[in-house]
């Protein structure tokens, strides 16, 4: 059905029913960030190896990002996901024989096979939102399936946190809360497969549709649209700024206040960040500023934030990333968008380059834990060598900028 055919009131239950794929989405990051600390205390692993769990996860978007679009254009965007919680349910299953037989290797594969169910899950939900209602608000549907997003970031760890201590990890207890997630997914792809949720096109998806999209209509290969290319890049950098926070802030609060009580409280700064930014947009979009303008405020925001988080003392820098979350949360509401506006025939490809993007999650955090072990001195310099760690995020906010400004702009002739 495309989308010019359905109404406002056609489009809440299916909106309802992503935000639920949303929060999943969130819950498995959240997770990813939760185990970071615990397995390198599990391991004795080093701030970069940790990392790694990152990596496994987000690497598999690139190498299953394009063919993403193929899978959702052969068999459409509510089989796709179906497909991507039961994927999904695999890597969760597979935590269990690698916490009984205490492999790292085997961590991160599963954490793999999830990536790969997530990959697909990207690439279905997020275009089917932004596709799903008028372009302008498009930001505003994104901000709200962005709020369920980092509720469960926030939550993860709050489950976790039952089962697993993270002054004294023992890996024979992430079993049952895995055994539980993994029927949450399966029962999650079930329930979708018999959902009510309408097929969506986005203008011009079509191959006999080119008048609607007629930038698109002259064009041969996804590479021509020099816009998505850059929105690509845009994308990379945002979501490892946005991951990073989420990935370290548990390490960083260690480092800052001591081995306080209940280290995994501290993942809500970044979920209360993102979320009073989603809210603003809610509020905001298009009604006060547009979504290309919120990006441009947005981005600079950030860089003041980072610059914060490098130079104030370090009590008071942790606290900034509350204000660089803050920054972050219309950027992936605003990016895509941007990124696949005009794309017509060739959206499903341009939303698994996307989707491909999503990699920067594993490159950014890790290019961060890299940068802290180089920078390390003393055991009492680790707070400051953490800050030194954040001037990754400044190239990525500038880029960011550029891209709001004129980047998205950037047409060219057939």
């Amino acid at each position: 059905m495309p989308r010019t055919a359905i109404t406002s009131k056609e489009t809440v239950l299916p909106l309802i029913l992503v935000g639920v794929m949303f929060f999943v989405i969130g819950f498995g990051v959240g997770i990813s960030g939760f185990l970071i600390p615990a397995l390198r205390s599990a391991f004795d692993l080093t701030t970069g190896q940790s990392y790694l769990v990152t990596a496994a996860i987000f690497s598999a978007f690139v190498i299953f990002g394009r063919p993403t679009g193929w899978v959702i254009k052969r068999i459409g965007y509510r089989r796709a996901m179906v497909l991507a919680f039961l994927i999904m349910g695999i890597g969760m299953l597979m935590f269990v024989p690698s916490a009984k037989i205490v492999s790292f290797p085997l961590f991160l594969l599963a954490l793999f096979v999830g990536g790969i169910g997530n990959t697909l899950l990207q690439g279905s939900v997020n275009p089917y939102v932004t596709i799903l209602g008028p372009e302008d608000t498009a930001a505003v549907r994104m901000s709200l399936m962005g709020i369920m997003n980092k509720m469960a970031w926030w939550i993860a760890p709050v489950f976790l946190a039952f089962f697993i201590d993270l002054e004294e990890v023992r890996l024979d207890d992430v079993v049952l809360p895995f055994y539980i997630v993994t029927g949450i997914l399966v029962f999650l792809g079930i329930f979708v497969y018999f959902a009510p949720l309408p097929e969506v096109k986005a203008a011009g998806e079509d191959d006999d549709e080119t008048i609607a999209s007629s930038y698109a209509a002259g064009k041969k290969s996804i590479l021509q649209f020099p816009h998505l290319l850059l929105g690509v890049l845009a994308l990379f950098l945002y979501v490892g700024i946005e991951t990073l926070p989420m990935a370290s802030i548990i390490d960083f609060a260690r480092a800052t206040f001591g081995d306080v009580p209940n280290l995994g409280s501290y993942a809500k700064f970044v979920t209360l960040g993102m979320v009073a930014g989603y809210i603003f947009g809610v509020a905001a979009i298009p009604r006060v500023i547009t979504q290309t303008r919120a990006l441009i405020l947005f981005s600079i925001l950030g860089i003041i934030s980072t610059l914060l988080l490098i130079y104030l003392p370090p009590g008071f820098a942790f606290y900034a990333i509350l204000l660089a979350s803050f920054s972050n949360s219309l950027m992936w509401p605003a990016l895509w968008p941007l990124a696949i506006k005009d794309l017509g025939r060739f959206t499903k490809a341009g939303a698994s380059l996307l989707v491909m993007a999503i990699v920067g999650g594993a490159i950014i955090p890790y290019i961060f834990g890299v940068i802290v072990d180089a920078v390390k001195t003393t055991p009492e310099a680790i707070v400051t060598d953490y800050q030194s760690g954040y001037w990754v995020m400044v190239p990525c906010y500038l880029f960011i900028f550029y891209f709001a400004i004129s980047g998205h702009k950037i047409r060219t002739g057939k």
